[in-house]
């Protein structure tokens, strides 16, 4: 079978509203897909830069995929949450990017968005905190009722993602 090995680190985020952010990340592929060695999911630490705009977190990505067919490319989906000083936890966007295509690096910006709420939800979300979030997460990389939603424009997750492919030319595969 054709194999995609993707080696890389969620390097970091920029332009969110505060500092002490950390990222849930996880990865989705269709069913001609199966996961030979990595994680599909897991979390950063929690960055509070003082004097900086960007959350730095250099978490490692180590996912080795094979596949029967290109249906289905796999997809890397995040939540990017706040931590306040009381170790409340607030969801601060989601965001989700393809695997890139192509062999080699690639550095790579994930936009974010969080879902707005009622004007009620809002006014709630800024003097007790928290805020909307989504029933089934699975929205975010599948699109089927994501333009139901009415969104907010977040920050950006950061990515350098080195991609090896494998007996593509041999399945008949260009690339």
């Amino acid at each position: 079978m054709a194999e995609v090995h993707v080696i890389g680190q969620i390097v970091g985020a920029s332009g969110f509203p505060e500092h002490s952010l950390f990222c849930k990340w996880g990865v989705h592929a269709g069913g001609a897909w199966k996961i030979l060695s990595g994680t599909r999911e897991g979390q950063t630490q929690v960055d509070n830069p003082q004097d900086e705009e960007r959350a730095n977190w250099s978490h490692p990505i180590d996912i080795h995929f094979s596949t029967k067919g290109l249906q289905g490319w796999p997809k890397l989906h995040f939540q990017v949450w706040h931590q306040d000083s009381y170790g409340r936890n607030e969801l601060y966007g989601y965001g989700f990017c393809h695997v890139p295509t192509s062999p080699g690096m690639h550095n790579m910006e994930c936009v974010t968005w969080r879902p707005s709420g009622s004007l009620r939800e809002q006014i709630s979300q800024y003097f007790i905190g928290g805020g909307p979030q989504l029933k089934n997460p699975d929205v975010v990389y599948t699109g089927a009722d994501r333009y139901k939603l009415t969104t907010v424009t977040m920050g950006k997750v950061q990515l350098q993602l080195g991609i090896i492919l494998r007996n593509f030319d041999k399945y008949g595969i260009e690339c």
